[in-house]
């Protein structure tokens, strides 16, 4: 690209971002790695969640349980590549291994006996849950350890744009090819996709090499440390501990939407081929929702109101939505709020949430938060996914599913208050003199 255009893409992208020299190119490589990822994952959700209601709804619980067995099994082996292996080798065994996964979950649906599809649904709901949390998480600790905070707070909504980009396409490839080629082939589809995020996390590592002040620790150096250094940092850190409670907070509205969602679409719709159709058709709303935020707003918002007011933004979302799903549990209250809400997660809370994340040691940002994004959310969907079933028993219906979550809210809400507050005291320091 000759160095004329360079300043041409620049000028275009300075309208939605403030992007400085030097800057543009690991941004860019940044946001087609994100894509790829969320491409793979988009293409899959739809077929996991028509999975679950397929393997009955009322099972779901058992579910998430069998998904927060396999966050501790899968937790230690990676905090040991972590540990042992550079940046990008990690990155690269890590997605390769859930390439080789999918090609295995396609030999199964594909040369199974119909009767045992089931069986290998629910397998692949578990699977898919744990790799979502997986790659998205390596993904933003790669950026965080690569950008500053100062950075984070700029660029990380834009970089959000490509995941929202990569989950548009995912979501409209599922929706539009599911019924023609099947669910099987679409995993292999998935797999493609990682390779070409693998290629994506070797050209930015390079850019963080040559973007690196001369003398700095080179971020492809293995990080070291114990197995289960992670787990015992969130443990003694008030500010991880924090960062857990927001995000523990989070993943209970979440399931309990999640759930009311399973309930309608099960009474709605008994062809497979037309629930899976409609998850990604609701995806796609919430993308093309989400990357008009991200593109246009979110950067002004956090470098302008500050971080401590973008992470109580969808918090006080949802505090109003839950009391309105309370006071009006219609279908179309219910689904309106879980659009706006998912849509204000992905283009506001994610990236607020991540830059949380730059102030803290090397360390902390891919061993303390892969248990956080991992198990500690995994936790929470596990809460939730108990909680549904035992309010509905006691005859409450969508209406007390709202009120026993709106007041949850309202303190997720305060923990985020208290996270902004803190990271902004931090950014200042170190992190390795950062207090915690």
């Amino acid at each position: 690209m000759t160095s004329a255009a360079m300043v041409e893409r620049r000028s275009w992208l300075s309208r939605l971002v403030d992007i400085k020299p030097g800057e543009l190119g690991p941004v860019l490589w940044a946001a087609g790695y994100f894509f790829c990822i969320l491409a793979s994952y988009f293409i899959l959700r739809p077929i996991r969640d028509e999975a679950g209601v397929a393997g009955g709804i009322r099972n779901l619980p058992w579910l998430f349980t069998g998904t927060m067995i396999a966050m501790l099994i899968v937790n230690p082996p990676f905090a040991a590549l972590v540990a042992r292996l550079s940046r990008q080798r990690f990155v690269t065994i890590a997605y390769r291994f859930f390439m080789v996964n999918l090609v295995v979950f396609y030999g199964l649906f594909k040369w199974l006996p119909a009767a045992d599809q089931v069986w290998v649904g629910r397998a692949l709901f578990i699977w898919a849950s744990v790799f979502n949390l997986f790659v998205v998480s390596v993904f933003w600790g790669f950026m965080a350890d690569g950008f500053k905070s100062e950075q984070g707070k700029r660029l990380f909504g834009f970089i959000g744009v490509g995941g929202t980009l990569g989950s548009i396409v995912g979501s409209a490839v599922t929706a539009s090819l599911v019924g023609a080629v099947g669910s099987a082939a679409l995993l292999l589809v998935s797999a493609g996709l990682l390779e070409v995020g693998v290629f994506c996390v070797r050209r930015l590592s390079g850019r963080f090499r040559a973007a690196a002040p001369a003398g700095a620790a080179p971020g492809d150096t293995p990080i070291g440390g114990g197995v289960l250094t992670g787990i015992w940092h969130v443990a003694r850190s008030p500010y991880l501990l924090g960062i857990s409670g927001y995000m523990l907070l989070y993943t209970l509205g979440s399931t309990f939407l999640y759930f009311q969602q399973a309930y309608i679409v099960e009474a709605a719709y008994t062809d497979r081929a037309a629930r899976t159709a409609l998850f990604a058709q609701i995806d796609l709303v919430v993308n093309v929702l989400t990357i008009v935020v991200q593109a246009f707003v979110t950067g002004k918002l956090m470098t302008r109101l500050g971080l401590a007011a973008t992470l109580t933004i969808v918090p006080a979302i949802s505090v109003a939505g839950f009391l309105g799903v309370g006071l009006m549990p219609t279908v179309a209250m219910l689904v309106g709020f879980l659009v706006l809400r998912r849509a204000g997660n992905f283009s506001v809370a994610r990236p607020s949430r991540e830059v949380l994340y730059t102030v803290v040691s090397r360390e902390d940002k891919f061993k303390a938060k892969s248990f956080i994004d991992t198990f500690v959310y995994r936790l929470g969907d596990q809460i939730g996914a108990w909680a549904d079933p035992l309010v509905a028993s006691l005859g409450y219906g969508m209406a007390g599913i709202g009120f026993v979550a709106a007041p949850l809210a309202g303190l997720w809400l305060l923990v985020g208050l208290w996270l902004g507050r803190r990271q902004a005291a931090m950014a200042g320091a170190t992190p390795a003199e950062a207090p915690t």
